[in-house]
């Protein structure tokens, strides 16, 4: 999978230019990281030839697999007849795919759809449009959560560590405290959090545009919250005129064996966000509401490369894929699969405290005897996974939990071996602790 003709300078001179030419910001994965230079479907090759069955996909995104030339063919034959012109001119494949999802693919009513090129803005169109139809100014959001890097979204982010700006408003944003705690069975945490919504609501209802959520959150550690919760949580909303945001980010177009992850919970969000895997790998962002509500977007507002015909066309290549492969049920069925093997193997090793997930998006959290240690033990797993041959992630507000979110193609014979891989790691691991 490697070009020989091309002279790749390695892993330690690409650290060094990143350090040098970089932000301090920047980090990467393992303590002796890859140079990763090739991918083809469910697998990664790096300079030296080496391949990765990639269990990350880039953070969620590559859901159907790396230079997928079913894809990948339209990308190319698009970039060769027209790649950009902004939305200011008229092109066919961005509407195309607005009425794509229309008409199948979004749930409920949620009909308009406004093009960006990432989630972050995807997010922050969602609550520009909400403050713009309600006429509030306020927000709520569940700790822990994860919606973005703009100003605006980073205010309802309730990660410290993503919170980056000192300057943030701090009344702009009501956190509640999201349905999970350690100390707590799963009903008692949801209950709790709704009790904590209510006694907010009756303080100060009126004040609210809406609430944003992600149906599973990622990065706050692969949250899974009860069946009847969102369903409670969106009629105490609307008995305050407020508005839900589902951020479909991450868990978006078949990741947990729905084509929304919002479908788990028999709700329909009043604004649904989307980015990551309706581009496999392409940059692309949405935002979709209801015609009532897109209708209060009305005064000028764009996106240079928002809808661009390159974007937009793989993403109708990709909504092709996923349908003709059947993948969204794939990843239910396959992804269960793979929650059940981990949950094998946290019955096998105490290390792992809680296995949570839906479909392929799922996750393994390990416990040390400080949150230190359960971060350094996480990091040990992933460098000697990564030595194995399988790229896995990590997330969770102490960095402790094993991210499994591969390409929903990804066949079950290498799923298991990295089922049995991962069984080595941890006893191995198990015999230092």
């Amino acid at each position: 999978m490697t070009d020989n003709n091309k002279a790749y300078i390695g892993p330690e001179a690409i650290v060094a230019k990143r350090k040098q030419y970089g932000y301090p910001c920047t980090a990467n994965f393992y303590k002796n990281p890859p140079q990763i230079v090739g991918g083809k479907m469910h697998k990664l090759y790096d300079h030296e030839g080496k391949s990765y069955v990639d269990f990350f996909t880039g953070v969620s995104v590559v859901a159907c697999g790396h230079c997928n030339e079913a894809i990948t063919s339209k990308t190319i034959e698009q970039l060769q007849q027209l790649q950009h012109t902004s939305t200011i001119y008229l092109t066919q494949p961005m509407v195309e795919l607005a009425e794509r999802l229309a008409n199948g693919i979004l749930p409920g009513k949620l009909k308009r759809t406004f093009f960006v090129n990432s989630g972050s803005e995807a997010n922050e169109g969602a609550l520009l449009v909400a403050r713009m139809h309600t006429k509030r100014r306020n927000f709520l959001a569940l700790e822990y959560g994860l919606h973005g890097r703009t100003f605006l979204t980073m205010n309802v982010t309730g990660i410290p560590m993503w919170r980056t700006d000192d300057y943030l408003d701090s009344d702009v944003a009501t956190f509640i405290p999201r349905p999970y705690d350690p100390a707590l069975d799963l009903e008692s945490a949801a209950r709790r959090s709704l009790d904590a919504l209510a006694a907010v609501l009756a303080e100060k209802g009126d004040t609210f545009a809406a609430m944003i959520v992600e149906p599973i959150q990622g990065n706050g550690g692969m949250i899974v919250p009860p069946d009847w919760y969102f369903r409670e949580l969106k009629a105490m909303l609307e008995a305050h005129g407020i508005l839900l945001i589902a951020d479909e980010i991450q868990t978006g177009y078949g990741r947990t064996g729905r084509m929304f992850g919002i479908e788990h919970y028999g709700i329909v969000p009043d604004i649904l966000t989307m980015a990551k895997a309706l581009g496999n790998g392409v940059p692309i962002g949405a935002f979709s509401t209801t015609d009532e509500i897109a209708a209060s977007l009305n005064r000028p507002s764009a996106s240079t490369f928002g809808g661009n015909p390159v974007s937009a066309a793989t993403a109708l290549a990709v909504l092709d894929y996923i349908e003709q492969e059947g993948l969204v049920e794939r990843s239910a069925q396959m992804g269960g699969k793979l929650i059940a093997g981990l949950k094998a193997l946290q019955a096998k090793y105490p290390v792992i405290v809680d296995v949570r997930g839906k479909g392929f998006m799922a996750g393994a959290q390990i416990q040390g005897a400080s949150d230190q240690e359960s971060a350094e033990w996480t990091d040990v797993i992933l460098e000697n996974m990564k030595d194995r041959g399988y790229i896995i992630g990590k997330n969770g507000v102490s960095r402790n939990v094993l991210a499994f979110q591969p390409a929903m193609i990804t066949p079950w014979e290498d799923i298991e071996a990295m089922l049995n891989a991962l069984d080595e790691v941890l006893s191995t691991l198990s015999h230092r602790e």
